[in-house]
């Protein structure tokens, strides 16, 4: 009898770890979020999370940053943005990634922004230049080269990423997060399926609610923003060097989109690649077969203008 009942007190008690844990997973994709992967981090690199870099709607930005132990002279630096169409993602998307190049003698930063349901465009915008803007100004301490600083992204964090790159010098998009006396210009650019058209993805039909969520308008009624919010209206020939990384068969972004956006740069003089993963969808490059190859591919390009490889 005794025996009977410790086994219906551990199938309790197993039943109870299920829905706990079913119910944390639930939560946290309601909220927007994947279950967050444990990152390994490289036995030469220290990681920090939540540091404030700056402030928006009143509250304060943060992000994750990882760093060589030990380094010996000014570093490369890269800011790196998640995706999440805007209104959705967490920060800890380019951990492994950071991880990684930090083992390599990067300095890394994963910088979180505002959401589309927390504030509309420029928001975003502002607070990935904010972040670029709070790397210059640790320079010394966190010895950073500041002509070394890449921004990095994927999906809408690869829009964001193109924005920094192209709009640098627009005083309209600057925002008020904070380190104003420092440039927020990119020295380099990784896309990662970005979205480089608004007014094109809108005419397109494709994800219409994200962009108009992002925007705070349909395109139809103020096509203006649409065109102030994508990168290709500001690209010119003093764009840095730019990769972009993209599936052919993304149904969300379309691939024709990076195609453009790297031919009209290499039209400007501008050093531009473009990585073609054939029979890949939208955010391919978190996922095998294609985070490996990615990976590399993002590291050479950075050897090449950041580092001179």
């Amino acid at each position: 009898m005794r025996d009977l009942r410790r086994l219906e007190c551990v199938i309790v008690a197993l039943s109870l770890t299920v829905v706990l844990c079913s119910t944390s997973v639930a939560q946290v994709r309601r909220q927007g979020r994947r279950p967050r992967r444990a990152v390994r981090l490289p036995g030469n690199v220290t990681m920090q999370r939540n540091l404030v870099y700056g402030q928006g709607s009143g509250r304060d930005l943060h992000l994750d940053l990882f760093r060589p132990r030990d380094a010996a002279g000014a570093r490369p630096a890269v800011v790196f943005l998640h995706g999440g169409g805007w209104r959705s993602g967490n920060k800890g998307q380019f951990a492994r990634q950071s991880a990684y190049l930090a083992g390599k003698g990067y300095v890394c930063a994963c910088a979180e922004y505002r959401l589309s349901g927390e504030a509309k465009f420029p928001a975003a915008v502002e607070d990935a230049k904010c972040a670029m803007r709070w790397m210059r100004s640790q320079a010394e301490e966190l010895k950073v080269d500041p002509e070394r600083i890449a921004v990095a992204g994927g999906s809408a964090g690869g829009h964001l990423a193109l924005m920094v790159a192209a709009s640098a010098g627009v005083k309209e998009l600057e925002g008020q997060g904070g380190h104003a006396q420092f440039g927020s210009q990119a020295n380099a650019v990784v896309g990662f399926n970005p979205v480089a058209d608004f007014s094109g993805m809108a005419r397109a039909r494709r994800a219409v609610p994200l962009l108009a969520s992002f925007l705070g308008v349909e395109y139809e009624q103020n096509p203006d923003v649409y065109a102030k919010a994508s990168p290709v209206t500001y690209v010119d020939e003093k764009h840095p060097p730019c990769l972009i990384l993209h599936g052919d068969e993304d149904q969300t972004v379309p691939y024709e989109q990076s195609v453009a956006y790297i031919e009209k740069l290499k039209a400007l003089g501008v050093e531009a690649e473009l990585f073609t993963a054939e029979g890949a969808g939208h955010g391919f490059f978190n996922r095998d077969p294609w985070y490996q190859p990615t990976l590399e591919k993002m590291e050479a390009f950075l050897g090449k203008h950041l580092v001179g490889e």
